[in-house]
């Protein structure tokens, strides 16, 4: 049997006023043994990609967007496992040596998120929703000429659709099922806000990123112009290693979620995030260096346009052999959606490239390997993705190899999963485009 505990919160109005005491009971989950109290414990939740894809073919669809929560919502969850808990603290019985059966998960638990998405899946489905393959967390609904689509951060749920009496209409289903808050249209979501007008939808992170200036106390320093020096060498740093690398690692930390509306972070914090086990002195600068970046504009971020023609275009570059401890390169990438960002990310590449023509043909690997899924993610969400999507690169010698079907000196070295870049150029999937390195 596992032991529990009361954990007490107060939670506050907007003002400052109590808005009420709250009290759980949270099972003791840190005792469970694998095998005999759980099992499985995965539960998805929907990628950040995902959430700005959605976003962005809503401002193009001119869909309405609402928010609901999920009151206590891991008490919903079935348990298939055999659990047993002591009584609670405080819960006295005549009988000595009794314990509960837990036939409900409680929050604690390790399978607890798992039985909620189970019991949450169930009831989208009984309703007509098909889940997205694409996406385990997007779930989509189309009857004669009525699109809905519901987007699940754990107890989160964001509602998409073209139809208001039929979203309504959901929305009472749901609150029969579990016990549901309404939050309206949605305007804050995961500590991103979200704007919108008749031009397309703003998604920023300000309160987010004062919060971060202001708990590193940098909130009356100098701004600076760009985020991290251009040729650093912090991978050969030789300052001292910091006292307290706990505070490093809680600002890159909080660095890495700002990166979901702010791409040009992302290399830099790439950067940092490499130096977690020992940072130095000189990480710790470069670190603050991009909070006084982040000063001069806390309240930028992306843009997803209504006028959208939800036709993919990428960029990707690399960057060769740019780690002087490994020799590894860097692959870089950045999808657009019509004009509106939706995907882009910083990556050390897996093996060491022999020449900039690899690296940059790696890099053109990734890329499509994202674009093939997001026209996947795409194909769930109701949008038929006909066309060629572009890829521009600014390198001629990877643009050559992919069109190349031969196999000589500069490409034999290849790995043979990259060549599947020549099978999507040649089946009409991917367009290469060559782009300036200067653009």
């Amino acid at each position: 049997a596992i032991g529990s505990k009361w954990v007490y919160k107060i939670k506050y109005n907007s003002d400052g006023t109590i808005e009420r005491y709250k009290a759980r009971l949270v099972i003791l989950g840190n005792n469970q043994v694998e095998g005999i109290d759980y099992n499985e414990t995965f539960a998805p939740v929907a990628k950040m990609v995902t959430v700005r894809t959605f976003l962005s073919v809503a401002a193009a669809k001119d869909w309405e967007l609402h928010q609901m929560d999920v009151h206590n919502a891991f008490l919903h969850g079935d348990l298939a496992e055999e659990v047993y808990m002591k009584m609670p603290p405080g819960f006295t019985t005549p009988q000595p040596g009794k314990v509960c059966r837990l036939r409900k998960s409680l929050y604690g638990l390790r399978q607890a998120p798992r039985c909620w998405f189970a019991k949450l899946t169930n009831a989208l489905q009984r309703y007509g929703f098909t889940q997205s393959y694409s996406d385990y967390s997007l779930f989509t609904l189309n009857q004669n000429n009525i699109q809905i689509c519901i987007l699940v951060y754990v107890d989160d749920l964001v509602i998409g659709g073209n139809n208001s009496a039929a979203i309504q209409k959901f929305k009472k289903y749901l609150c029969q099922c579990f016990h549901m808050k309404d939050l309206g249209v949605l305007k804050y979501f995961l500590g991103m806000e979200v704007a919108r007008n008749k031009s397309g939808i703003f998604l920023c992170q300000r309160k987010y990123a004062l919060d971060l200036i202001t708990e590193v106390g940098l909130l009356g320093s100098k701004p600076t112009s760009f985020p991290m020096e251009q040729n650093h060498r912090l991978a050969m740093a030789e300052s001292m290693p910091l006292t307290d690398p706990e505070k490093y690692r809680r600002l890159v930390g909080r660095l890495i979620y700002l990166t979901l509306t702010r791409p040009e972070l992302s290399y830099g914090v790439h950067v940092l995030a490499q130096f977690m086990q020992k940072p130095k002195e000189e990480h710790w600068e470069a670190a603050l260096r991009m909070v006084r970046y982040l000063k001069g504009r806390p309240g930028q971020g992306i843009f997803l346009r209504s006028d959208c023609n939800l036709q993919l275009r990428a960029y990707c570059d690399s960057d060769w052999a740019s780690c002087p401890l490994t020799r590894r390169s860097l692959t870089g990438y950045f999808v657009l959606l019509g004009n509106s960002p939706i995907s882009w990310k910083t990556k050390k590449q897996h093996t060491v490239s022999r020449s900039s023509a690899e690296a940059e043909y790696r890099s053109m690997a990734t890329t499509i390997c994202e674009l093939k899924w997001l026209k996947g993610l795409l194909g769930s969400l109701g949008v038929m993705h006909s066309r060629s999507m572009k890829l521009y690169c600014d390198s001629q010698a990877a643009m050559h190899i992919a069109a190349n079907p031969v196999f000589h000196e500069r490409t034999k070295h290849i790995e043979v999963d990259c060549h599947f870049v020549r099978n999507e150029v040649q089946n009409g999937n991917v367009e290469t485009t060559y782009v300036r390195s200067s653009e």
